[in-house]
C-alpha cells in the first residue's frame, strides 16, 4: 500500500516514522555513551565509540548520493531500519566492545543515509511548494523527539537497564520501517555518471552553486560551534551547580527544544521568505546566545536565551534545507550527502578540538572561540553574498516558507 509521488497524505506516515526514530536514537546517545564507558571503563574507548558513529556518518555521506540515485529508497531505507534494529538486539544479546564498535558503524551509516533521502525527497513527496512547510514539520518532530529521548533517557536506564533502552531503541526503528512500508517513494531519476574514484566530492563542490556552497560551509561551521558547546555543557553544569549538574542541563536542552519547536510556527505565521540572509542572521543570533548561555546567567535569563537560540536554529534548518531542495533531483541527493559529511566531520573534529581545549582553558573562552570562528565565516559569507547578487548573481533561495501555513 502506498501513496502517489507528490501527494502530501504520503508524508504523514514518513514524519511518524521519523520522530519515533529519532526519539530512540536521542534516547540511544545518552545510552549508548554511558554504557560504552560501562563497558570499557574508559573514557578514551568511549571516545572512540564516539568518533567511530560520526566517522560512519561521514564516509557514507560522501557515497550514499550515488547510492540512492540508483536504488529504489524504501526498500533500501526499511532495511537500514531492520538492520540496526537487529544490531540493538545483538548489543543487548552480546555485549562486548567488537559488537559495540559495530553498533556504531551500523548506527552512523544508516542515520546519514535515511537524512539524506529524507531531505532530498521532500519536493517529489510533498511537492514543491509545499517543501517548506513540510521541513517545518520535521524541525518539530525532531524537537519533540530531542526532548523525550533525552529526558527519559535517565528514567528509562534506571528502571530498566542498558538493556531496556536498546531495546526500545530497536523498537523505534521497527515502527520507522513499519511507516516506511506505506510510503510511495519517487523512482530515482538518471544522475550523471560516476564520478573516478576518490574525485567524487570534489565533482559535487565544483557543481554546487556558489551561494549554496557558502551556505553548506556556514553549516559546517555551525557544526564546529555545536560541538563546542556540547562538550562544554556537562562541565559548565558541574561547575554552575555542582549538587544539581544534571537541572541545567535540563534546562539547557529542554528550553533549546521548545523554540525549535517554535521555529516552524514563527517562519508559517511572520517569516514571508527565508532567504541567504535570513539564514545567516539566524545562524549569528544563535551563536550569540549560545555564548551568552555559558556566562553564568541566572536561571530564567538561560532558558530565555537558550530558547532563542532553539528559535534561531529552527530557522536556520528549515531555510537551510529548503534552499538545497530547489537543486534538481540527482544533484540535490549528492548535495545532501556532501551537507551530511561537512556536518559529521566538523561536529566530530570539533568534539576532540574542544576536549582537548578544555583540558586548559575556562569554558567560556573555548565556547566563544568555537562560536567566534562560526561568526566569523557568516560573516565573511554575507560580505561575498552581498557582492555577487549586487553584482547581478540570481539567489537561488526563492523559498516561500509562509505560503500554505497552518492555522
Amino acid at each position: 500500500m502506498g501513496t502517489a509521488p507528490g501527494d502530501s497524505r504520503g508524508f504523514w506516515p514518513l514524519l511518524c516514522g521519523y520522530a519515533v526514530s529519532s526519539y530512540g536514537n536521542y534516547l540511544n546517545l545518552i545510552a549508548l555513551g554511558l554504557f560504552s564507558y560501562h563497558l570499557t571503563g574508559s573514557a578514551w574507548a568511549t571516545g572512540l565509540v564516539m568518533a567511530i558513529r560520526l566517522g560512519a556518518g561521514f564516509v557514507t555521506g560522501l557515497t550514499v548520493g550515488r547510492v540512492l540515485d540508483r536504488v529504489s529508497r524504501r526498500p533500501l531505507l526499511i532495511g537500514l531500519d531492520l538492520t540496526q534494529a537487529a544490531a540493538m538486539v545483538a548489543l543487548v544479546l552480546v555485549p562486548s566492545l567488537p559488537v559495540l564498535l559495530l553498533v556504531a558503524v551500523i548506527l552512523g551509516a544508516g542515520n546519514t543515509t535515511f537524512v539524506v533521502a529524507l531531505r532530498s525527497g521532500v519536493p517529489e513527496l510533498v511537492g514543491a511548494d509545499e517543501r517548506a512547510r513540510a521541513n517545518g514539520r520535521l524541525v518539530t518532530a525532531r524537537s519533540l523527539a530531542t526532548v523525550l529521548g533525552f529526558g527519559s533517557a535517565g528514567l528509562v536506564i534506571d528502571l530498566g537497564g542498558y538493556d531496556a533502552a536498546f531495546l526500545l531503541n530497536a523498537g523505534s526503528f521497527l515502527v520507522s520501517a513499519l511507516a516506511l512500508a506505506f510510503v510511495a517513494w519517487p523512482e530515482p531519476e538518471p544522475g550523471p555518471a560516476a564520478e573516478p574514484t576518490g574525485g567524487g566530492h570534489r565533482a559535487v563542490w565544483r557543481m554546487l552553486p556558489p551561494l549554496i556552497a557558502g551556505m553548506v560551509v556556514v553549516r559546517g561551521l555551525d557544526a564546529l560551534a555545536s560541538a563546542g558547546h556540547n562538550v562544554a555543557l556537562p562541565i559548565f553544569a558541574s561547575s554552575t551547580a555542582p549538587a544539581h549538574p544534571a537541572t541545567v542541563m535540563t534546562e539547557f536542552m529542554t528550553a533549546w527544544a521548545i523554540g525549535s519547536l517554535g521555529a516552524h510556527q514563527l517562519v508559517s505565521r511572520l517569516v514571508k521568505r527565508i532567504d541567504h540572509r535570513v539564514f545567516a542572521a539566524a545562524t549569528c543570533v544563535m551563536s550569540v546566545c549560545f555564548v551568552l548561555a555559558f556566562t553564568g546567567l541566572p536561571a530564567a535569563a538561560l532558558i530565555a536565551v537558550c530558547l532563542l537560540a532553539g528559535i534561531a536554529d529552527g530557522v536556520t534548518e528549515i531555510g537551510y534545507v529548503s534552499t538545497l531542495q530547489t537543486l534538481p533531483g540527482p544533484e540535490r541527493t549528492r548535495i545532501f550527502g556532501l551537507s551530511a559529511s561537512v556536518e559529521n566531520s566538523a561536529f566530530g573534529g570539533g568534539m576532540v578540538v574542544a576536549a582537548g581545549l578544555l583540558e586548559a582553558w575556562p569554558v567560556l573562552p573555548v565556547v566563544g572561540g568555537f562560536h567566534g570562528v562560526a561568526l566569523i565565516g557568516v560573516l565573511i559569507f554575507l560580505l561575498v553574498s552581498v557582492r555577487r547578487t549586487s553584482d547581478g548573481e540570481r539567489v537561488v533561495d526563492q523559498s516561500r516558507p509562509g505560503a500554505g501555513a497552518d492555522a
